[in-house]
C-alpha cells in the first residue's frame, strides 16, 4: 500500500507542478495590462511604468512565475493588484463559503443518488426503474443555473422559506449559513446525483452478472441479501471515481450558481478579478483550484486501493 501511495503522490507532484506553469504563462498572454487598467487607457507611460514597478510586473515572466511558485510554496499568494489586500486572506474568506457549499452539495447528490441507483438495479425493467432512469435523464438534461433559478422563484419569492440570495456570515449562527447554502447546494447536487445515481445503477448491474454474485445465491442467499453483502462493495469502484470528480466540480465550477445567489465564494472572487485583471488573484485562486481537483483524485485512488486490493498488488 505504502509503494502505491507513492507512486501516487509523485504523480500528484508532477501534475501540480505542470499545472502552475500552464497557468500562469496561460494568464500571463491574455490582453490587457493590470496597470494600465487600473490607471485607465489615457494615462502617462511614466505613471503606467511606476505602478508596474510597484505592482512587480516589471520583471521577466520567468522570474515572476518562479516567485510565485516559490511564495505559494510557504503559503504567501502575493498581494492583490485591485484591493491591495493579501490573495490569502481574501482566499481565506471565501473558501470558507465555497467549501460548505461543495460539500453540503456533495453530501446531498450522494443522498439522493445511493438510493435512487440502488432501487433502480434491484427493479431493472419495472416501472421504479425506468422511473429513477427518466428523472435522472432530466436531472442530466437540465442546467444547473435553470434549478437555481427555479428554487428561488419557488422556495424564495412564492414560499419565503429562504432568501433568495447573498451569505450573512457565520457569526451569525451555523443554522442560518447552512439555511442560506442549501437553495444553492440543492441546485448543485440535483444534476450531479442525475449522473451518480445512473452511474450507480450500471455497476451495480455489472456486479450483479458476476460468477461470485452468482455463486452467492447459489449458497442460500436472497438477491437483495447478496446485493448489499456483495455486490455493494465491489460496485463502488466507478462511483469513487464519479464522487471524487464531483467534488472537484462542486468546488470549481459553482460560478453561475454563486452569482444567481449573490454568494460571495471562490466563483464569484475569479469571475470578478478576471473583468478587474488581477491577474495575481485568478493564478491563485485556479492553482487552489487544480490543487483541489488533483488531491482529491489522489485520495479517490488511495479509496480504490482501500476498496480493491488487486490494485496495490499491481502497483
Amino acid at each position: 500500500m505504502l509503494r502505491y501511495a507513492l507512486k501516487r503522490l509523485t504523480s500528484l507532484v508532477i501534475s501540480l507542478a505542470f499545472a502552475s506553469l500552464v497557468i500562469f504563462f496561460v494568464t500571463e498572454v491574455a490582453p490587457g495590462d493590470p496597470a494600465r487598467f487600473m490607471l485607465g487607457m489615457n494615462a502617462q507611460e511614466d505613471t503606467v511604468a511606476a505602478l508596474r514597478s510597484e505592482l512587480g510586473l516589471d520583471g521577466s515572466k520567468a522570474e515572476r512565475y518562479l516567485d510565485w511558485v516559490s511564495g505559494m510554496a510557504v503559503g504567501d499568494f502575493g498581494t492583490s493588484y485591485t484591493y491591495r489586500t493579501s490573495v490569502g486572506g481574501m482566499i481565506a474568506d471565501r473558501l470558507w463559503i465555497s467549501l460548505p457549499l461543495a460539500l453540503y452539495a456533495l453530501a446531498l447528490s450522494t443522498a439522493i443518488a445511493f438510493p435512487a441507483g440502488i432501487y433502480a438495479a434491484a427493479r431493472r425493467g419495472r416501472p421504479g426503474d425506468m422511473g429513477v432512469m427518466g428523472a435522472t435523464q432530466l436531472g442530466i438534461a437540465v442546467p444547473n443555473f435553470w434549478f437555481a433559478m427555479m428554487l428561488v422563484l419557488i422556495f424564495a419569492i412564492n414560499l419565503r422559506w429562504f432568501s433568495a440570495g447573498g451569505f450573512p456570515g457565520w457569526d451569525k449562527g451555523l443554522w442560518t449559513g447552512i439555511k442560506a447554502l442549501t437553495l444553492p447546494a440543492i441546485a448543485l447536487a440535483l444534476p450531479q446525483a442525475a449522473i451518480l445515481a445512473r452511474v450507480m445503477r450500471s455497476s451495480l448491474l455489472d456486479t450483479l452478472g458476476e460468477d461470485f454474485m452468482r455463486t452467492a445465491r447459489a449458497k442460500g442467499l436472497t438477491r437483495r441479501q447478496a446485493l448489499w453483502r456483495h455486490g455493494l462493495r465491489n460496485a463502488l469502484i466507478p462511483v469513487l471515481t464519479i464522487i471524487g470528480l464531483q467534488f472537484s466540480f462542486l468546488l470549481a465550477g459553482a460560478i453561475i450558481i454563486e452569482q444567481v445567489f449573490y454568494l460571495p465564494g471562490l466563483g464569484r472572487l475569479v469571475f470578478q478579478s478576471i473583468t478587474q485583471r488581477d491577474l495575481i488573484v485568478v493564478e491563485s485562486v485556479v492553482m487552489l483550484l487544480v490543487f483541489s481537483v488533483i488531491l482529491v483524485n489522489f485520495l479517490v485512488d488511495l479509496a480504490y486501493a482501500a476498496v480493491d486490493p488487486r490494485l496495490r498488488q499491481r502497483a
